[in-house]
């Protein structure tokens, strides 16, 4: 029986950077993986290929260029599953390679099968070909990931009737289709499938989108999804759903109302992939999404098993993920780390795409923060210009009291990178003076963050 110091059960960001990390500090670990190669549900179902998608439609619709050269461009009169599948099997081939080297490169065993608890020190491996393996450990990492919830009663085929993780098996691209859930997850499908013209239809039971953004961002997504035809069904819960004799999908609302398209797709929340590990055998209970509790550590209630990632729910990111992740291991390990962790950036990879850092304009009116707001519309910088740019804005908040940044939030081509500027700034503290001050380059959308602070410099010198 093989003994580690450290073992990691799924090899999504969280396990990658905590095996990573224990190996980094000379540690003998290891990544238990049940898929044939590495990635986890962050690769092979989940945010590389959504973005991927993304990507791949903008340019063959021509849409990132349409501000340029008109609204009827396209790059390919006709695009089919097959154009977005290409470019998906490259990247993902290539990702899944360097994620194999690095492991390699920093001496990570990787053991291939599905994990469970025999006791709180030791794991039974199920390998591909039916035997078994055990393996112990002083220290555990569970990042095992999430999948997509699916609710009773949906009669779920992977064709006509999908959930976000069967998007990817679709053989054809649907002429309609309805999105049921106006999560990160929904959003970003429903903006993607809206710019090859595909009629969505987009339902929540909750009466607003997106709580945790800024409304003013939200409120210029959704002006954007309704400019392209996207009807939004809001406060909304689906009651049935049924495939026709043709093909395609009715869906009846709860309020009476009945739609049709060719394809549904399910993005109603995730639920964590523990149920075959056995966490009774190492003492360990879920919560109702098959989530763990853990402490500031990521230490879960058994004090030698840490959690990490979507397995402990909000928020799921990939990037937080990979930082839980290594403070996870450094803990394990017995060495002191320091994160910046208290601020983390969103990405929504909508069309157009979104990013936040630090509070809203909500959260600062209920905590009774005085600020003041910086805006700029990226069509004003020079480079928005060059590049046809037709929406997207980026929104300081400001103290009044010392004018120190308070948040950023960002929608328009080039949001997620954008939003990084404004996270250092606001990581170390810095203020309003910083962006009025600093020389950026010309031309660059970076701009629209002295345009934003000259905004907020005028309606405080007022």
């Amino acid at each position: 029986m093989q003994h580690f110091d450290f073992l990691v059960i799924g090899s999504g960001p969280a396990g990658q950077r905590a095996a990573i990390q224990a190996a980094k500090l000379g540690k003998n670990a290891a990544i238990i993986e049940r898929r044939p190669v590495v990635g986890g549900v962050s690769v092979h179902t989940g945010t590389i290929p959504s973005k991927t998608l993304r990507e791949a439609v903008l340019y063959l619709t021509g849409w990132d260029q349409r501000g340029v050269y008109g609204r009827s461009y396209r790059l390919k009169d006709k695009l089919d599953i097959d154009d977005l599948m290409k470019r998906l099997d490259i990247t993902l081939n290539h990702e899944i390679e360097v994620m194999e080297h690095q492991l390699m490169r920093n001496g990570v065993t990787v053991i291939e099968g599905s994990a469970s608890f025999v006791d709180p020190h030791r794991v039974r491996i199920e390998k591909p070909d039916g035997t078994f393996e055990e393996y112990t450990a002083d220290k555990f990492l569970l990042a095992v990931g999430s999948r997509p919830a699916r609710p009773e009663g949906i009669p779920f085929d992977n064709e006509t009737i999908l959930d976000s993780d069967g998007i990817l098996n679709l053989k054809r691209i649907p002429r309609s289709m309805i999105v049921v859930g106006a999560g990160v997850i929904g959003m970003e499908y429903a903006s993607i499938f809206s710019t090859m013209d595909v009629k969505i239809t987009l339902i929540d039971g909750r009466p607003t989108l997106l709580n945790f953004m800024d409304r003013e961002i939200v409120d210029e997504l959704v002006h954007s999804l309704r400019e392209r035809g996207v009807v939004l069904r809001l406060g909304e819960k689906v009651a049935q759903v049924e495939r026709t004799e043709s093909g395609s999908v009715t869906c009846r609302l709860e309020s009476g109302k009945q739609l049709r398209a060719d394809t549904i797709l399910f993005a109603a929340g995730r639920i964590g992939c523990t149920y075959t590990l056995g966490l009774e055998n190492a003492g360990l209970e879920t919560d109702e999404r098959r989530r763990l509790a853990v402490n500031e550590h990521f230490q879960t209630a058994v004090p030698h098993i840490y959690a990490a990632g979507d397995i402990i729910g909000f928020p799921a990111l990939a990037s937080t993920s990979m930082e839980q992740g290594r403070l996870a291991a450094c803990h394990a390990m017995g060495t002191a780390a320091c994160t910046t962790q208290e601020f983390f950036p969103f990405g929504i990879y909508a069309v157009p795409e979104m990013s936040m850092i630090g509070a809203t304009e909500q959260e600062l009116t209920e905590k009774q923060i005085p600020y003041e707001t910086g805006v700029a519309r990226l069509r004003e910088t020079a480079r928005g210009q060059i590049m046809g740019l037709q929406e997207g804005m980026l929104k300081l908040l400001v103290s009044l009291d010392d004018r120190r940044l308070l948040g950023v939030h960002i929608i328009g081509e080039g949001a997620t990178e954008l939003i990084h500027i404004g996270q250092a700034v606001l990581s170390l503290g810095g203020s309003l003076d910083y962006f009025l001050e600093n020389v950026f380059n010309y031309p660059t959308l970076a701009e629209a963050y002295k345009v934003a602070a000259l905004d907020a410099w005028n309606r405080l010198t007022l």
